[in-house]
């Protein structure tokens, strides 16, 4: 599948998932499911396969790190477009060996990680912290955090979300009355 299709498909497929009927919880729920196949069918190398037909990776042998987040998920509540925002999300590094966070990213340009780029001990502690701005995103917002490591599984998401209150329309100027 090339790239542009599967930018169709996924704005496809959220739009279908907002206009659906049910819960907020059941409309998260499917967004976020639909974000992992995105995210898969992104990542996937294997020469046009999608990952659905891809070899899946083997656990490496030996010691490994491990995330323990405090929280994966993390709701700013209503905030006022045009708002930045962050949160950060703190961890333990629980497996058998040090944790090294390669890569931090956002599902769009809008939202911003930062993360340590020391190896983490273990047993050690750190923060990855994500930032929002919401200037032009009015409304619901689901957004996520995509984590690469030497961990097993080698990605970890986490996901924000806001209510962002869109900003007041200006009414265009008036010109001279004739």
């Amino acid at each position: 599948m090339n790239k542009l299709m599967k930018s169709a498909l996924a704005i496809g497929l959220m739009a279908f998932v907002l206009g659906a009927c049910g819960s907020d919880k059941d409309a998260e729920k499917r967004i976020a499911e639909l974000e992992n196949k995105l995210a898969q069918l992104e990542t996937s190398k294997t020469g046009g396969a999608t990952a659905a037909t891809a070899t899946p990776e083997t656990k490496p042998e030996g010691p490994l790190p491990a995330f323990k987040f405090n929280e994966l998920d993390h709701d700013f509540g209503t905030i006022n477009e045009g708002d930045v925002v962050e949160h950060t999300f703190s961890f333990t590094n629980t497996g058998d060996a040090p944790l090294i966070i390669q890569s931090a990213k956002g599902s769009c340009g809008c939202t911003v990680p930062t993360w340590p780029k020391e190896p983490i001990p273990v047993g050690g502690t750190g923060e990855i912290t994500a930032q929002f701005n919401s200037k032009g995103k009015p409304n619901i917002q689901n957004k996520t955090v995509t984590i690469t490591a030497n961990t097993w599984p080698k990605q970890s998401t986490l996901r924000i979300k806001a209510m962002v209150t869109p900003a007041a329309q200006q009414a265009p100027a008036e010109g001279p009355v004739k």
